[in-house]
């Protein structure tokens, strides 16, 4: 990547808020990374250990808990050294360039996982029959190495654009974290073409998944429909329903700061905490706490989990009431 740039450092302007408030976002932001972390490592965990959970839909949930739980480690730490010192937010021109590549990675792997994961319950629910055929440990493994793929060559697209322009100052980046449309904005030649095609590449990206994403639900919707049953319906919906609540909070966001026209700064900051901050904490919390297999083999490890420390006997699940297995 040939590089112009007299600009050494960056410094990332953070979120606008007043002064005053910098104890109480420190305090938000810390728990809200810790929560995230700590929810989809057990997401991880509890999936590895109970094999009644070996199957496509959760092979594909564990990379969806490792890639939220990298992608808030790549913004939010640098967020909560801001709030503390006024130097915190201040990043070397080639981490800059690294928190990019990281950042577009993460989250263009993200949007290719979840169109997958939306044409695994597409095959699951609209063709039960053929679904242990046409999804084996063979085929997962493939949709899966094909979107971390697709994910880096999109991030390099993104990257290489951006910082391959001269950067002579002014350095301060309007945001809280290194992103290519603020950045841009401090480059010291026209970046008309530039934007131009990163417009169209996230666009084709985000609006292609989002395209796939919606057919195969409306085919699910349509699938659903002709089930005899409405206990089976109900069922149907909320097998779905979960990752339909996660993939809204994850593109209304993107689709509004990376594809309307124009851009304001503070908007902009305000808007990503949705997918940047949230969206890593939704994983964990909807599939825990709206998924009763999820819920049982986590009761399961516990159980599990005290016995081996000899406190007490290991407890059957029947003896939970209803409402909690």
């Amino acid at each position: 990547m040939t590089n112009k740039s007299l600009v050494t450092t960056f410094i990332l302007a953070g979120l606008p808020h007043p002064p005053q408030l910098d104890t109480l976002l420190f305090a938000t932001f810390l728990l809200i990374y810790v929560l995230s972390v700590l929810g989809n490592l057990l997401i991880l965990l509890v999936i590895t250990v109970d094999p009644h959970l070996h199957t496509p839909m959760y092979f594909f949930l564990t990379n969806l808990s490792f890639i939220d739980t990298w992608f808030s480690t790549v913004t939010v730490p640098k967020v909560l050294m801001s709030l503390v010192s006024p130097a915190g937010g201040a990043l070397s021109f080639h981490s800059c360039v690294a928190q990019l590549y990281s950042f577009h990675f993460l989250g263009s792997t993200e949007c290719f996982l979840y169109t997958v994961m939306s044409y695994d319950r597409y095959l699951a629910i609209s063709h039960p029959l053929r679904y242990s055929g046409l999804m084996r440990g063979r085929t997962c493994a493939l949709l899966a190495t094909t979107t971390w793929l697709s994910g880096a060559l999109h991030s390099a697209v993104q990257t290489t654009l951006t910082f391959r322009l001269p950067y002579c100052g002014p350095s301060r980046i309007q945001h809280y974290f290194c992103d290519a449309p603020p950045i841009l904005k401090l480059a010291c030649a026209d970046t008309s073409a530039v934007e131009m095609v990163i417009f169209v590449n996230i666009g084709v990206v985000a609006l292609g998944c989002l395209l796939l994403i919606v057919l195969s639900y409306v085919s699910i919707v349509c699938s659903i429909l002709k089930i005899r049953t409405s206990e089976g319906r109900r069922r149907a919906f909320q097998t779905c329903a979960s990752h339909c609540v996660v993939v809204l909070c994850f593109f209304v966001p993107c689709v509004f700061i990376y594809l309307r026209p124009g851009s304001k700064a503070a908007v902009d900051g305000v808007v990503a905490v949705f997918y940047t901050v949230l969206t890593p904490l939704l994983n964990p919390v909807v599939y825990t706490l709206r998924n009763k297999e999820v819920k049982k083999a986590l009761l399961k490890l516990n159980s599990q989990s005290v016995f081996n420390q000899g406190k007490l006997k290991p407890v059957s699940m029947q003896t939970f009431p209803p409402e909690c297995s």
